[in-house]
């Protein structure tokens, strides 16, 4: 499983390293990629377009593409956690009131 696929750049060592797996994965066995970036945003993390068309190129084929679509289950347990997280509210007794 190649996880979070957009989330940092690839330099040119690194487009080789991630090329070989998917091709040496190529039609023998699977795959499972995850990314937040659409196929059309892929040349803006690899080194060059020839790469990124490469790599989408054996990604795709035989694939099935699930677009998912909603807020991230990360963000909204994180809020959660914050919301946790946050002290109780403390009891002040009522001011008294000036005569």
């Amino acid at each position: 499983m190649l996880d979070e696929v957009g989330y940092l750049a690839f330099d040119n060592r690194n487009a080789d390293l991630l090329f070989q797996v998917v091709s040496r994965r190529y039609e023998k066995k699977s795959l499972v990629l995850t990314t937040n970036l659409a196929f059309v945003d892929w040349p803006t993390i690899f080194p060059s377009a020839t790469c990124a068309t490469a790599l989408i190129d054996r990604v795709i084929h035989h694939a099935d593409v699930i677009a998912i679509e909603g807020e991230s289950y990360r963000l909204r347990e994180a809020r959660e956690r914050a919301g946790q997280r946050s002290p109780p509210p403390v009891d002040r007794p009522p001011k008294s009131k000036k005569k």
